[in-house]
């Protein structure tokens, strides 16, 4: 019986340390599927203001955005395109919400230079990307970057840069996820997914 015992510990510490553990590379990222639930994690305002997550998302349908960071130029292109698309998306009912490991200091900076006027949240701590499964340890050339940006509070992880569709329930409903950081959903996509769930 103790054996047993033993056997069925060793395979529950391996199933939990396996689910704990940041995959090395973007491509073996384990992300949350259709269906499941966006994590009620604690995050920050650009003022740096506390905020839960299914706070802001049981107000209305949500386009939840998880970019790299202000410093990266295609998330910027992202950022922006969404603001363009603002005003078709909250059209549809829907609300922006944007999520990078930024310190809530560096959020001010690109809401100015991307002229965003949706919700930008800073991760900084990294408990967030890890809890919807989309972290990966960074490659050394980024991790100074990291550093600065997040203001010394993470040192090594990224984000694959990801949007899900998620209803007020936080349940995701679509999710567009790429392993490459160049390639992003197009807002004219974006929009025509959103009419389907309209």
């Amino acid at each position: 019986m103790k054996k047993l015992f033993f056997i069925v510990l060793v395979a529950i510490t391996a199933v939990t340390n396996a689910q704990n553990a940041i995959p090395k590379f973007a491509t073996d990222i384990a992300p949350l599927l259709i269906g499941e639930k966006i994590p009620n994690i604690i995050l920050k305002t650009s003022e740096n203001t506390d905020v839960q997550i299914s706070d802001l998302l049981k107000k209305k349908k949500t386009v939840l955005v998880i970019y790299r960071g202000g410093w990266c130029p295609y998330c910027n292109l992202h950022l922006q395109a969404l603001a363009e698309a603002e005003k078709e998306i909250l059209d549809l009912g829907y609300q922006i919400i944007a999520v990078s490991p930024d310190a809530p200091a560096n959020l001010k900076i690109t809401e100015e230079k991307d002229k965003v006027k949706y919700t930008l949240l800073s991760d900084s701590k990294a408990e967030f990307i890890k809890a919807v499964g989309v972290a990966f340890e960074a490659p050394e050339n980024y991790k100074s970057t990291i550093n600065v940006h997040s203001n010394g509070v993470n040192t090594s992880l990224l984000p694959v840069p990801s949007v899900f569709i998620v209803n007020p329930e936080s349940d995701i409903v679509f999710e567009y996820i790429s392993a490459d950081f160049k390639q992003r959903i197009t807002t004219e996509l974006l929009v025509s997914v959103l009419k389907t769930f309209k």
